[in-house]
């Protein structure tokens, strides 16, 4: 069911449950121009953005219920460890990520020689965000922030920011609002960019006067390196050691925090939580606990590059997998096309 966006976002904030399982909303729904919508319009007008355009751009806007249900499922809240690493660590995905490397050798060389972020863990983000700009979401963007924004129950400002964000960037490359896609929380292209991040960290890479990571897989390989690199990425730094600990998770460390550095590793191996090759007692990691399907815990200690990818994604989980998938990739290009080659005729030709 869609419905034209209704008014504002105040008292519907009650239960997210409540608000999806609403029949009467249709018969409810008013034109989309309520004082909060008419607010934003009134901001990007002196930021520039031409009032008649944001008229008609919001009024195709329309309530998606199924956005709201889907904010509440991301497998980050339900996974082990080990069933989430599998979703993303399978051969294929694996291969494709080599391929996709040496179908855009140049600009993935360009990237680490600035930026200093090794072509792997670049095309990891791409990997396991779109499966190398394969998949990059069936939401209409458009409905999906306008939905967040003015019905989500408690982050409604930071998705009106959002939409703000993505009406300017539609309207200053004059695209068409209404016809781009993403993800059912607004991301969008091939590193699958929140708005903000768009405006914030997209770069034209391939010097065509446009920053377009919805089709072009240049730009997106810029800027995912770009993203990197303003997160302060250490170029040649550990991404994570090896640890051994207690079958009982030490109750008194803080695991898996998606923050800075924060446990000395003296203080670890206090708690029993001892890393495999020897590091210094005053350096300070992320300690992760990461849980097995079979009951057991997988322990590693995060560097400063671990935390930087927790910036595009604040979950350890997320994090994890991008690094071991990054691993993999470099691993399969360690052994020569013939492990991979066949998948490069299909992102040739795609």
């Amino acid at each position: 069911m869609t419905v034209p966006l209704v008014q504002g976002r105040k008292g519907l904030g009650a239960a997210l449950c409540g608000l999806l399982a609403s029949l009467s909303l249709a018969a409810q729904a008013q034109d989309f121009a309520s004082p909060e919508v008419d607010a934003m319009m009134d901001r990007l007008e002196r930021q520039g953005v031409s009032r008649q355009w944001l008229e008609r751009a919001m009024a195709r806007a329309e309530f998606q219920p199924s956005v709201l249900e889907a904010m509440s499922g991301a497998a980050e809240h339900h996974l082990t460890w080990e069933r989430y690493r599998g979703i993303f660590l399978g051969e294929e995905r694996i291969n494709e990520g080599a391929a996709f490397i040496e179908a855009h050798r140049d600009a993935f060389d360009r990237a680490e020689a600035r930026y200093g972020v090794p072509p792997e863990v670049i095309a990891a983000i791409i990997g396991v965000e779109t499966r190398y700009g394969r998949i990059t979401g069936d939401h209409r963007v458009l409905d999906s922030l306008s939905t967040l924004a003015f019905h989500h129950p408690r982050r409604g400002e930071f998705f009106e920011g959002e939409l703000e964000a993505f009406l300017d960037i539609a309207y200053q490359q004059n695209v068409d609002p209404g016809a781009l896609k993403g993800s059912y929380a607004g991301a969008m292209g091939y590193p699958q960019f929140i708005p903000t991040s768009y405006q914030a960290y997209a770069v034209d890479f391939n010097d065509d006067g446009q920053r377009n990571l919805w089709t072009d897989p240049v730009d997106a390989i810029g800027s995912v390196a770009n993203y990197f690199a303003e997160h302060r990425w250490q170029a040649g730094g550990t991404l994570y050691w090896e640890a051994e600990g207690p079958s009982s998770v030490p109750s008194s460390i803080r695991f898996n925090r998606t923050d800075p550095p924060y446990a000395r590793v003296a203080e670890l191996e206090a708690q029993g939580i001892q890393p495999v090759e020897p590091l210094p007692g005053d350096a300070k990691v992320v300690p992760l606990a990461l849980d097995m399907e079979d009951g057991s815990t997988h322990y590693r200690l995060g560097g400063a590059n671990f935390y930087v990818i927790t910036r595009y994604n604040h979950s350890h989980l997320y994090a994890m997998a991008v690094t071991e998938l990054s691993e993999a990739i470099a691993e399969v290009r360690s052994l020569g096309k013939p492990q991979w080659w066949h998948a490069l005729d299909t992102e040739v030709s795609s």
